[in-house]
């Protein structure tokens, strides 16, 4: 049953994909436009980060910070108010819109609508590495990296310096995966584009 149910949101996770790209072209085309415009450097940003089994994958994102102050490693959060951003970087990160190019990698396979999200090699969270504070952090991994998640869904995004939040990402990514279903992806998908759409943080 989980099997079918898997090969199940795989079929969504391409089919929601290619629909989104599709109606969504003129508008990333628009903000490819504003990203091109606005300041130097590429319009997207890549970065290696974990997927299925601690795998690298490279994720792609519209870039939101200045050329020169890009953060490859990812080890350094972003914060409220972060120079690093540009103006339409903040924009781009309040609504999630900086987030669409993903969906490229859902199509790739790498990644999944619904998933906990990639975090990047080494990632810090509460003063040391997730690793260390949580020692069942890589039980997240037996699930491809999603667009979103049960624990984004749940407001649990953000800056990961408060340890106390940054275990409860964990623990709503392995309650998400305990109890997988296309009802529940459903759910999270409604719930986030309500959230992100109409009150993201932007970091």
């Amino acid at each position: 049953m989980q099997a079918l149910q898997l090969a199940l949101k795989r079929v969504m996770d391409i089919g929601v994909s290619v629909v989104t790209l599709v109606m969504l072209a003129p508008a990333l085309l628009l903000i490819a436009l504003a990203i091109r415009t606005s300041s130097a450097g590429a319009i997207l940003f890549r970065q290696t980060r974990e997927g299925l089994d601690g795998k690298p994958i490279e994720i792609y994102k519209f870039r939101t910070m200045y050329i020169d102050r890009c953060d490859i490693s990812g080890i350094s959060p972003t914060t409220s108010d972060d120079p690093r951003i540009t103006p339409i970087g903040r924009f781009l990160r309040r609504t999630s819109l900086d987030e669409l190019p993903q969906l490229y990698n859902i199509l790739k396979g790498d990644m999944s609508l619904i998933g906990p999200r990639p975090h990047t090699f080494g990632m810090f969270a509460g003063g040391t590495t997730y690793e260390r504070l949580v020692p069942y952090y890589k039980a997240r991994q037996t699930m491809k990296p999603g667009l979103s998640g049960w624990a984004q869904a749940n407001g649990l995004r953000g800056p990961t310096d408060n340890a106390i939040r940054a275990r409860a990402r964990v623990d709503h990514d392995l309650a998400y995966i305990e109890n997988f279903s296309l009802f529940l992806d459903i759910k999270i998908i409604l719930k986030t584009l309500r959230q992100e759409f109409l009150g993201g943080t932007g970091v």
